[in-house]
């Protein structure tokens, strides 16, 4: 199995709506890359680092479960500018991005 992972750094003076990310961004999400193989989504909101009294070093982090990593880029290839292009309706933070197998 493939995760995506979208992580949003905690970024002073930056902006990230988690209602618009999980309430409109997520089913975008979902009605474009169902059909071309995305199984489920998690969406983490960052709470504090190890020391409780530290911010967390993400702010959310977005997660996409594929099947298999050709899945991930034939989705994106087809879907990615739009789906990206929303980014600013809810971030501007630019994530970090990694595609990992689950072993």
């Amino acid at each position: 199995m493939i995760k995506v992972s979208f992580l949003y750094p905690n970024e002073a003076d930056q902006k990230f709506d988690l209602d618009y990310y999980t309430g409109t961004h997520m089913p975008l999400v979902h009605q474009r890359l169902d059909s071309m193989g995305l199984l489920r989504s998690e969406v983490e909101s960052g709470v504090s680092s190890a020391d409780p009294n530290a911010p967390a070093p993400f702010i959310a982090v977005g997660n996409l479960y594929f099947n298999t990593a050709d899945e991930v880029h034939e989705g994106f290839k087809t879907h990615g500018r739009e789906l990206m292009g929303d980014s600013p309706n809810y971030t501007d933070i630019r994530p970090q991005i990694q595609i990992s197998e689950l072993v």
